[in-house]
């Protein structure tokens, strides 16, 4: 169907730059392609140059692209017709652009020679843009530690840790192990944006049957989250992205010195959902004592993470461009599991992000190494499906005890508990 410009368009004219108001264009729009368009910007007196020569008769989203790109927005499909118009997001982009992406990664490497020298130079500016060395060396030297009472539940304690990490500045976290002695795998495992952090009851449920399971795990509050809320009001600063990588590291580092001997050197990972999932990514990618990794509903090669706690620092255009999936493939041949789900960023990773990570794996021989658990009919969240996987990959490549497996078994404590009193440093 032929649209005629709307009326008192005096512009749309060769002499005017074929100018027109977009709400008129986006208006046209709508009812030659049979959509709907909802916004989360502001289209009150813009106009768009050379307005109707911008339209593909044969693609919305072409038609889409050509006017969004004149105001810096974007489009994002929200599925039966539905398009929403957004400012522009410089961490997230179309499936589309994630495939070019790792396409064009690919081209780079063709053999495991080829794929290491890429790999190290990337670990060098990752570190670099991040600006981890710099906080590394500005570190406590030999960190005070606040450490509560042991809690013992049902084959498993807690126990809260506070850790200086920079002077002035403290981790929080909770320390769950096993009531059995012996030397165990140490799991670090960041929280993500859901709810409550390490508080809340899905991620209590997943630590302490872990630790039943035979397992030490340290859960710590991401920068300005929870109890570190205290220190930095505001969590949405790039600053956060460097500084909640730097909590784990020194967590990592003090766990390896204050209970040597009860770690396995050897099984040591890092495991966390959403923007926790980001954050184990980053902590694999930069420190190469990480022997297995498990990313939830996180990973996707055209989104980098929406916080500034996952994308403030510029990591993602180290070594000319990369994206999350080549950061996790940099654990390659270790053991990494990536959990995915129909309803969130990550539902392109059975065949878009696991397909990469298993040629990278291959020029090990090792693609048996990097598994994906796909949850379509899921969406973004830390649930029981997505435990249940955690708790299998590691009880295989931890060989950790599957019988403990009974959430029934947590007690899940109220937040009170999981807090630490920092004048008790020492």
């Amino acid at each position: 169907m032929l649209l005629l410009p709307a009326a008192g368009c005096a512009q749309n004219d060769y002499a005017g730059a074929y100018t027109r108001p977009l709400h008129d264009v986006m208006s046209d729009v709508e009812q030659r392609f049979g959509v709907k368009l909802k916004y989360n910007v502001d289209t009150v007196g813009k106009r768009l140059p050379y307005a109707d020569f911008r339209i593909r008769p044969y693609s919305v989203e072409e038609t889409l692209d050509n006017i969004c790109r004149y105001f810096d927005f974007n489009w994002w499909d929200q599925g039966k017709g539905v398009y929403k118009i957004k400012p522009y997001e410089y961490a997230r982009r179309h499936v589309a652009d994630g495939e070019k992406m790792l396409s064009w990664l690919s081209s780079l490497y063709a053999n495991r020679t080829q794929w290491e020298a890429r790999r190290d130079t990337l670990r060098r500016e990752v570190r670099h843009r991040l600006g981890i060395d710099t906080l590394m060396q500005a570190c406590v030297q030999q960190p005070r530690a606040a450490l509560s009472k042991q809690r013992r539940y049902d084959g498993y304690y807690v126990q809260n840790i506070c850790i200086e990490t920079l002077p002035g500045e403290f981790a929080y976290g909770s320390i769950y192990a096993p009531l059995k002695r012996g030397k165990h795998p140490l799991i670090i495992c960041p929280n993500g944006h859901f709810g409550d952090g390490r508080y809340r009851k899905d991620q209590q449920q997943r630590m302490a049957t872990l630790a039943r399971m035979g397992a030490i795990c340290v859960d710590y509050d991401i920068y300005a989250w929870g109890q570190s809320a205290d220190e930095h009001p505001d969590h949405r600063t790039d600053r956060a992205h460097a500084v909640q990588a730097l909590d784990g590291i020194v967590l990592l580092n003090w766990m390896l010195t204050h209970r040597a001997k009860d770690i396995d050197t050897t099984r040591i990972a890092a495991n966390g959902g959403s923007g926790g999932g980001s954050l184990t990514v980053l902590l694999t990618a930069l420190d190469n004592r990480f022997t297995a990794a498990a990313p939830v509903v996180s990973l996707a090669s055209h989104f980098d993470g929406g916080c500034p706690c996952e994308s403030g620092r510029p990591i993602h255009i180290a070594a000319g461009g990369t994206c999350n999936p080549e950061l996790l493939a940099m654990m390659a041949p270790k053991h990494v599991l990536v959990v995915s789900d129909g309803g969130d960023w990550t539902a392109s990773v059975p065949t878009l992000e696991y397909p990469y990570l298993q040629r990278i794996y291959a020029f090990y021989g090792a693609e048996e190494k990097v598994e994906n658990v796909h949850l379509p009919s899921e969406r973004h969240d830390f649930g029981p499906n997505k435990r249940a996987a955690v708790y299998d990959f590691f009880a295989r490549v931890f060989n950790l005890d599957a019988k403990m497996i009974d959430e029934a078994k947590v007690t899940v404590e109220p937040h009170d508990n999981l807090k630490t009193d920092k004048s008790k440093l020492r």
